[in-house]
C-alpha cells in the first residue's frame, strides 16, 4: 500500500480530541495499537470492520497526520501499527481523560453546585454553528441495510427521528435510553402554522414566541413542550404572529446526533 504524503503542516491534535471520549474512535485508536489489527480493534470496540476504518480516517483527517499504519498481505490480511503520531495521541488523550475525571471529581464533591449543573456543563462542551441543540434520549433503532433511523424522544413526550448511516451509530455506541443531543441547522427548519404533518416527514408542534421578519424569510423562534426552544425560518411573508400555534417540519437526515463530553 501506498504510504500517504507527509504532512506539510504539524498535527492537530486538539481537532482529533475535541469530542473525546464522547464516541469510540480513541478506543479503536488505542485497540489497534494493542491488538496490531484493524478487524480485531474493530470486534473488542464491538463495531463493524467499516465502521472501524471510519473511525481511523475521521481521527486522520482531523490531526492532519498518519495514525495507522498497514500492512497488507498474508493469511489474515496482513497488520496494523501506530505511528509515532498515533502514539502520541493516545497520549495526550490519556492525560486529558485523567484531568478531566479529576475536575469533575471535584465539583461531584462540592455540595453548592446545582444537581443538574453537572449535565449542563458537559453540554455546553459541545460547539458548533448548529443553533438547535436538544436534549434527549434514544427511544429505540431501526436498522434498514446501511442505514439506522435513530428514534429520539425528547422532554415532554415529543419524539424526533435522526437519519444517520449505521456505521455513525455504531461509533457512537447508541443504544435505548442513551442521553444524547440532537443539533439541526435553523435553516432547515420549515415553520408554517399547525397542519396535519404530510407522509415521509416529521414535525414538531409549538408556540411562537419571537418572529423576525425578512425578504428570505421570517426567522422563527418557537417553545416546545417542556419549554424546550427550537428555530426555524417560515416563508417570506407567512403571516405568522407571536403566540400562534405553529409546526417545525425537520427532514430526518438533517438532524445530528451528538454526545457530549
Amino acid at each position: 500500500m501506498k504510504k500517504p504524503a507527509a504532512p506539510s503542516t504539524a498535527p492537530s491534535f486538539a481537532s482529533a480530541l475535541g469530542h473525546e471520549p464522547a464516541d469510540k474512535r480513541i478506543e479503536i485508536l488505542r485497540l489497534v495499537g494493542e491488538s496490531g489489527s484493524i478487524s480485531q480493534a474493530a470486534r473488542e470496540a464491538e463495531v463493524s470492520y467499516k465502521a472501524a476504518w471510519q473511525a481511523i480516517d475521521i481521527l486522520t483527517n482531523l490531526a492532519g497526520v498518519a495514525l495507522v499504519e498497514r500492512a497488507v498481505g498474508g493469511s489474515g490480511g496482513g497488520g496494523a501499527t501506530l505511528t509515532p503520531a498515533g502514539q502520541k495521541l493516545l497520549a495526550v488523550a490519556g492525560l486529558l481523560n485523567e484531568t478531566r475525571s479529576q475536575v469533575l471529581a471535584g465539583f461531584k464533591s462540592n455540595e453548592l453546585l446545582l444537581p443538574r449543573a453537572l449535565p449542563t456543563l458537559s453540554n455546553m462542551g459541545v460547539r458548533t454553528s448548529m443553533r438547535n441543540q436538544l436534549p434527549c434520549e434514544v427511544d429505540k433503532l431501526a436498522l434498514r441495510g446501511q442505514v439506522a433511523h435513530v428514534h429520539l424522544r425528547l422532554a415532554g413526550g415529543a419524539t424526533l427521528v435522526s437519519r444517520i448511516t449505521k456505521a455513525s451509530a455504531e461509533l457512537l455506541g447508541l443504544k435505548k435510553g442513551q442521553a444524547v443531543l440532537a443539533l439541526c441547522k435553523a435553516t432547515a427548519v420549515v415553520v408554517s402554522a399547525q397542519s396535519p404533518t404530510p407522509p415521509g416527514l416529521q414535525s414538531l408542534k409549538g408556540q411562537a414566541v419571537r418572529i423576525s421578519r425578512g425578504a428570505g424569510g421570517d426567522e422563527v423562534s418557537l417553545q416546545l413542550d417542556a419549554g424546550l426552544q427550537l428555530v426555524g425560518f417560515a416563508a417570506p411573508g407567512s403571516g405568522l404572529k407571536t403566540q400562534s400555534l405553529v409546526q417545525a417540519q425537520i427532514d430526518e437526515s438533517a438532524v445530528v446526533i451528538a454526545l457530549s463530553v
